[in-house]
């Protein structure tokens, strides 16, 4: 049995060059935000946008919810996988992020497919609870990829609101591998080193963390 492969440039070249089919207006959204603040580290890879995309069209999902958008990449990918009445219901802290990404999701004609909530995700997932075309356990798909320290809350706060059988995407669970060296103690990296611990043992939940990317685990609610 082979131990786990390490991705070097030369094989993440060769498997973008078989399995990656970014098109030019992601491509473009994506360079748009390379010269942004952060534009190099916090939208997700174009082969994870790929993947939640097909986890999307794979669970044939109506409802998503995405917690933290930035310039929406990623909300384009999830949309994307989505049938016409399907939407994406999306919150940042900040209007003006998402606000680079719409007349992308324009011109890949899914921007009514797109509902940004801007504010506190807690408010935001507390608020959904209340809403009548959204509610407990309604959402098929949760993508988490906000700040770090929220992670633990992030997570609570959408068990209720995602169905039985239902899957949640926390991007970043590696954390840059600090996760895996105790004297790193930063706020950002002990947040995620204690959700990961916890999670192994929530029966709440199926779980699989990918080392893909810089970490993605996968969660089904039982």
């Amino acid at each position: 049995m082979a131990n786990q492969v390490m991705m070097s440039d030369v094989l993440l070249d060769y498997v973008r060059k078989v399995s990656l089919r970014e098109d030019e207006v992601l491509g473009r959204l994506r360079a748009e935000t390379a010269g942004l603040p952060g534009g190099s580290v916090l939208p997700v890879q174009a082969e994870e946008g790929q993947f939640l995309e097909f986890l999307v069209r794979l669970t044939g999902a109506r409802q998503v919810l995405e917690i933290g958008t930035y310039t929406g990449y990623s909300t384009l990918c999830l949309a994307r996988g989505l049938p016409s009445e399907g939407r994406v219901v999306t919150c940042d802290i900040t209007a003006k992020w998402p606000q680079v990404g719409e007349p992308y999701w324009q011109e890949a004609g899914v921007a009514d497919r797109i509902d940004v909530r801007i504010g506190e995700a807690r408010d935001v997932l507390a608020d959904l609870l209340d809403e009548a075309d959204a509610g407990p356990e309604s959402f098929d798909i949760v993508f988490i990829d906000a700040d770090k320290t929220g992670y633990p809350a992030y997570y609570e706060a959408v068990l209720p609101l995602v169905r039985g059988g239902g899957l949640i995407v926390l991007d970043n669970t590696l954390f840059f591998g600090r996760v895996a060296d105790d004297a790193v103690q930063d706020p950002d990296t002990v947040a995620v080193r204690e959700l990961n611990a916890a999670l192994h043992s929530d029966d709440r939940v199926d779980l699989a963390m990918l080392t893909t990317a810089d970490g993605v685990t996968l969660l089904r609610k039982r």
